[in-house]
C-alpha cells in the first residue's frame, strides 16, 4: 500500500470534518491522488488543528524540495517506526497527522489485478507522518508525508495485497485522535493496539482496471472481521 487514493467532497468527508473541527479547500480535494502529488494533512499546530498541503513523499531532496526518488518514502513501514535509524522514528513521536481519504487502490504484485477500498458508509483517516522543511529561498514552510503501513496478516487481504495495508485511525475516537496529533505526547507505546493488522470496519471492495482511472470491472462485494 497503498499507491493511490481520492479525495471527495460528500457526505462522508463533511461529517469527518464537522467531527474534527476542520475545514477543507476545494482544491485539496481530487479524484485521483499518486505518489508525489500533493495531498491534505490534519496536524496541530500551535495547540489548534490545522489542515496543510502536503507533498506525498516523506523524504524530500534537500536542495529542491521534491520527492526524493532514491527512497520510496510514501509509506512509513509500522515495524522501522521504533528503529532509531528509521526517517519514521522521530515524526512517529513528534509530528503524527492524519490524513483524510473517500477511497485507495491496492494491487497485486501481477501488476494487472487491483481494487478500490472503501470504509462502508465513512471517511477514511490514514494514520500519517510529516515532516517541515523550510525554503531557504522563500521563506516558506513545505510539508512532505508518508502513511503507515502494516503487515497484511488476515485472510481477507490475501487478494487484495497480501503485503502490506494503511493504518486507519477511528476519527470518531476523540482520545485517539487528541494523542495522535498532539506533538507533546511521545509515549508512543499506547498506540501499540493499532499497529496490529486488523479489519475494524466493514470494507466495501471493488476491482478496478487501472489505478489511475478508478473504473470497476466487477460488482463489490464486502469484507468484514
Amino acid at each position: 500500500m497503498c499507491g493511490r487514493f481520492n479525495l471527495i467532497d460528500g457526505p462522508e468527508i463533511q461529517l469527518l470534518c464537522e467531527e474534527l473541527g476542520i475545514d477543507l479547500y476545494s482544491h485539496q480535494t481530487s479524484a485521483d491522488i499518486a505518489p508525489g502529488g500533493t495531498i491534505a494533512i490534519i496536524h496541530n499546530v500551535g495547540g489548534k488543528r490545522k489542515v496543510s498541503d502536503a507533498i506525498w513523499w516523506l523524504i524530500l531532496d534537500h536542495s529542491t524540495l521534491k520527492p526524493n526518488y532514491k527512497y520510496a518514502s510514501f509509506n512509513s513501514r509500522s515495524d522501522k517506526l521504533n528503529s532509531k535509524r528509521a526517517i519514521a522514528y522521530t515524526p512517529y513521536r513528534e509530528s503524527r497527522c492524519l490524513i483524510p481519504a473517500s477511497g485507495f487502490v491496492e494491487g497485486l504484485d501481477d501488476k494487472k489485478t487491483y481494487h478500490k477500498i472503501e470504509l462502508e458508509g465513512a471517511a477514511i483517516t490514514f494514520g500519517g507522518l510529516y515532516k517541515e522543511h523550510l525554503n531557504q529561498e522563500t521563506g516558506e514552510v513545505v510539508y512532505s508525508a508518508s502513511i503507515i503501513t502494516l503487515p497484511a496478516l488476515i485472510p481477507q487481504w490475501n487478494d487484495i495485497h497480501p503485503k502490506s495495508m494503511p493504518l486507519m485511525l477511528d476519527f470518531e475516537d476523540k482520545e485517539l485522535v487528541g494523542k495522535w496529533l498532539d506533538p507533546n505526547f511521545q509515549d508512543v507505546n499506547f498506540f501499540e493496539g493499532l499497529l496490529e493488522p486488523k479489519l475494524r470496519k466493514p470494507m466495501k471492495v471493488t476491482k478496478i482496471d487501472k489505478p489511475s482511472k478508478w473504473n470497476p470491472i466487477e460488482d463489490s462485494f464486502m469484507i468484514a472481521n
